[in-house]
């Protein structure tokens, strides 16, 4: 039988060089402002680059530019041309050069010529079909897989073993390290301190922090799990994940050694 499935070598964020991969999303992606739908499109592009989070684009006709006022801000990239912005302006609210459109890419984007991308953090809400998504688009050839192993995990500071588990969950993210959850039952959770911080993820959802009693010091935002996780991520849910910035990980099949350089919050 016929595969009905088209074969085809998309970029994917680790490959070398410069690159750009423009692609028709089959989502319905909508994003609001003051009340007000900004941008509703069900043929929106989804431009992805390396360094860059993926990013969607609507097509003129599906935004509301009479909510724009134009910016004197400009920008320009070596892939994609020059950028002019707009403020998206309703009633009082006003979001500062919110708005971009290249009005002449680059021929290796010349469909995002009449389409408009938005400063995420500068709306409101964001929703796919009726899902409201966080942080950025979420890239489609991104895969998070969490699963459970044997493996013998050992977590410890400065001697101090913190956690100690056969039954972890090992979580393989496409160009992240390997993280490892664990039960907060092999956790010594009496060494652990609520944290105000937060973070989202758009694959996994809402990660909560811990800080570690260490001595007389405090190890700030050492450790981070997923309590109510997306339904797409409901295998981490509870467990605890420590960061390596100043924790040792060791395995049954390999030992991940001490490291000073702090890795951004939550994966």
């Amino acid at each position: 039988m016929q595969s009905n499935v088209t074969q085809q070598r998309v970029p994917i964020h680790g490959d070398p060089g410069q690159w750009i991969h423009v692609s028709d999303s089959p989502r319905h992606v909508r994003v609001m402002f003051g009340g007000e739908t900004i941008a509703d499109s069900k043929r929106v592009k989804l431009v992805r680059e390396p360094e860059i989070l993926p990013a969607y684009y609507f097509p003129k006709e599906d935004v509301r530019t009479d909510l724009f006022v134009p910016s004197q801000h400009k920008s320009r990239c070596p892939v994609k041309g020059e950028a002019s912005y707009w403020s998206v302006q309703v009633g009082k609210q006003c979001a500062e050069s919110a708005a971009w459109s290249y009005t002449a890419p680059l021929s290796e984007v010349v469909s995002l010529k009449d389409h408009f991308a938005f400063e995420w953090p500068k709306m409101d809400k964001w929703m796919e079909e009726d899902e409201e998504i966080f942080k950025h688009a979420r890239d489609p050839y991104k895969r998070v897989d969490a699963l459970p192993s044997k493996r013998h995990v050992r977590v410890v500071i400065d001697g101090q073993t913190v956690a100690d588990t056969r039954r972890p969950h090992l979580l393989f993210e496409t160009n992240h390290p390997v993280r490892y959850y664990i039960s907060q039952a092999d956790v010594r959770m009496d060494l652990l301190v609520p944290s105000d911080t937060t973070s989202r993820c758009p694959y996994k959802g809402p990660a909560s922090y811990w800080s570690v009693k260490h001595g007389d010091s405090i190890l700030e935002d050492m450790v981070w799990g997923y309590m109510d996780p997306i339904p797409e991520c409901p295998k981490i849910k509870g467990l605890l994940c420590f960061s390596t910035s100043a924790a040792a990980i060791f395995t049954s099949m390999a030992r991940r050694y001490l490291s000073r350089k702090r890795n951004g919050l939550g994966s």
